[in-house]
């Protein structure tokens, strides 16, 4: 039985803001810039940086890839799941020893990317190394079964 762990903060709801888009908006935005702007967060004791560009309504490329989704950056839309997560991408990060989340490395377009799969909350964290820091490059909710078990195999096969 897993059993949801301390260090995992609680939803970011925009019910909690009565629906209101802009207040919510600027509400999980402060909360990534508490996160990873305004910190130094860590992963494995290597430096995390941000992908800053493009910077699109005055916000950095790597919040869009936490709370929206799409395939091109001009395009991307809200994914309410990623923005009611926005709390879990840090703690999941720097909790790298937890026995729940399956980590991996794997090449992916190119490069080398770290997976962080918690499985049992069917979240997926992706960094991107580079060769003196670590980027956040997205994460996202995993809604479907037949993909939590795609995530699932990959881990098997590159752990």
């Amino acid at each position: 039985m897993v059993v949801t762990p301390d260090w995992l903060p609680e939803l970011e709801y925009l019910e909690d803001y009565n629906g209101d888009w802009p207040k919510y908006l600027a509400a999980i935005y402060e909360i990534f810039c508490n996160d990873f702007v305004h910190s130094s967060p860590t992963f494995q004791g290597r430096r995390l940086a941000l992908k800053r560009h493009p910077v699109v309504h005055g916000k950095e490329a790597t919040f869009w890839h936490l709370t929206s989704s799409g395939d091109s950056e001009a395009d991307r839309e809200p994914d309410f799941r990623r923005c009611e997560r926005i709390r879990w991408p840090r703690p999941v990060i720097e909790n790298d020893t937890d026995p729940n989340l399956k980590i991996w490395s794997e090449k992916r377009k190119g490069e080398d990317r770290i997976h962080i799969w918690f499985e049992a909350e069917g979240y997926l964290v992706v960094l991107a190394k580079r060769r003196d820091y670590i980027l956040p490059w997205t994460a996202f909710y995993v809604e479907h079964k037949h993909q939590r078990t795609k995530f699932t195999k990959r881990w098997k096969k590159n752990s």
